[in-house]
């Protein structure tokens, strides 16, 4: 039975990494994404790449977080898997939130609605997603669901506030989708990536100050890489991994040791 990887946000970044990766272990990908036009040419472009693997790839330009456009791609999925293929792994890599400080001489502070619309992109659109795909039939009877988090979960950063929240909660829920999904074969997991430098990291505000804290702390010397991230993406997807689940898994080359 073919196998599939689909990607919540998958055309940059850790997402975008994680889909080239796993393509070039032979799974068929299919990626949600949300990018404006004139930035589709460079995102095709990846995807090209990727089927000149020779793997299959769909590529939906929808908003995760609305929940019309998520039952209409849950249906096309359907019907192009039908019954030859499952959903093996999916990757939750959603980089949508407000980054306003609280507090801000220049202009609105954040206020509620930047909070509860980070809430929904950021860690609720995972759980729809998990619950529309299992009850579409998709998922592999060994299916594998990860999030990724960050250290901001945790700590607190002027104008992480929002994203940070939206963290803590993407990991509560990833906890509460092992345990209550375990009887179905789902296995769930955040990954904790330590400070990479993607387009979502450069918004963050004096995100060059925690660029070169983190290079700093780290043993190792240097920053997280996408490509460091996708491939433990690969390793929890194996059956070696199967007995590991409703963990936060740090891969961060040891920066959050100080």
């Amino acid at each position: 039975m073919e196998q599939w990887v689909l990607i919540l946000g998958g055309s940059s970044g850790l997402g975008l990494a994680t889909a080239k990766k796993m393509a070039a272990h032979g799974y068929s990908i299919c990626i949600v994404h949300r990018d404006r036009k004139v930035d589709l040419e460079e995102v095709n472009s990846h995807f090209q790449k990727i089927t000149s693997t020779g793997v299959k790839l769909l590529s939906f330009n929808v908003d995760v977080a609305n929940a019309e456009r998520r039952k209409e791609t849950v249906e096309e999925m359907k019907r192009v898997l039908s019954t030859s293929g499952k959903i093996k792994v999916m990757v939750h890599s959603i980089a949508k939130g407000s980054l306003k400080p609280m507090l801000s001489d220049e202009g609105p502070g954040l206020n509620r609605q930047d909070i509860e619309i980070t809430l929904n992109a950021m860690a609720l659109s995972l759980y729809d997603w998990t619950k529309e795909v299992y009850g579409a039939g998709l998922f592999d009877e060994d299916a594998r669901i990860l999030a990724f988090t960050s250290e901001g979960s945790s700590r607190a950063w002027e104008g992480y506030a929002a994203v940070s929240a939206a963290k803590a909660s993407l990991e509560a829920l990833v906890r509460n989708i092992a345990l209550e999904y375990a009887p179905k074969g789902i296995k769930a997991n955040c990954i904790q990536a330590g400070t990479t430098d993607t387009k979502a990291f450069r918004m963050i505000p004096h995100s060059e100050v925690l660029k070169e804290n983190a290079v700093k702390r780290n043993p190792n010397g240097r920053l997280t890489l996408p490509e460091d991230v996708a491939k433990v993406v690969y390793l929890l997807s194996t059956d070696e991994a199967q007995w590991i689940t409703g963990s936060v898994i740090k891969v961060d080359g040891g920066e959050s040791l100080r």
